[in-house]
């Protein structure tokens, strides 16, 4: 079987192995990813306070949540399948996981005002630390490394996706609670999180000035996706602490 037929089950990593090998005369570039990913981030922090500011009036985040995360994926699935379209689909994952993110941390930003504030700041930090790192070589990025890191987030979605199909039918799954195995969880999640900026990095460096023009927005939506998880670990493992804790 040919590894260009490969397929991962994370559609943010599908691809990561090769190129397409089409011609292009504009190519991929560093600051054109900077500038999409900037955008994207504005985009999303824009669409946040203005949701934190509905729920403090009052507004349920239910359905903003819950439509900007099944959103997201549904988008995802479709960038995944046609790549092309990415310079469309990605600014709607923008805007979808915006409404997600909005939802999610508004609980946070109502109870714990500080807490998604220094979730920003751990996940800031974390990304120029593993930048850093994968820079200065300290970590190289290997296949073998790419293999563990990958299975890591595939494994750790599939028990996201199980508990939450559990939690339809009335079943709290573990995960979900302030017990040591659930901090425990959220440390592990973060930790691969981490690490998966390190596939975004080598992605870029793999393919910057080399990958038609398009292939910004995949990588965008990649570096997205990663710092995106990163927070919500981050700011999930902050409020279970500081929930058991006070």
């Amino acid at each position: 079987m040919s590894l260009r037929n490969f397929k991962t089950s994370n559609p943010v990593f599908n691809g990561y192995f090769w190129d397409d090998g089409k011609a292009s005369t504009r190519t991929m570039s560093v600051l054109g990813i900077f500038i999409k990913s900037m955008l994207g981030i504005l985009v999303i922090a824009v669409i946040t306070v203005y949701l934190w500011k509905l729920n403090e009036a009052g507004t349920s985040m239910r359905w903003f949540t819950l439509g900007g995360m099944l959103g997201s994926v549904i988008i995802s699935v479709l960038i995944s399948f046609k790549q092309h379209w990415a310079h469309i689909l990605v600014p709607l994952y923008v805007i979808a996981k915006g409404f997600f993110l909005g939802g999610f941390s508004s609980y946070a930003h109502r109870n714990f005002p500080e807490l998604p504030y220094q979730a920003i700041g751990v996940t800031i930090v974390t990304f120029f630390v593993m930048l850093i790192l994968y820079q200065l070589r300290i970590i190289i990025v290997t296949k073998k490394l790419r293999s563990v890191i990958i299975t890591a987030t595939v494994s750790i979605l599939v028990v996201y996706i199980i508990s939450l199909i559990l939690s339809f039918f009335g079943i709290r799954p573990y995960i979900w609670g302030t017990s040591w195995f659930a901090i425990g969880f959220n440390i592990l999640a973060a930790i691969v999180a981490s690490f998966a900026l390190l596939l975004d990095f080598d992605y870029i460096e793999r393919y910057k000035n080399k990958a038609p023009k398009y292939k910004e927005w995949i990588a965008t939506w990649g570096l997205l996706a990663t710092l995106i998880w990163l927070y919500v670990e981050v700011l999930r493992l902050m409020q279970k602490l500081t929930i058991r804790f006070n």
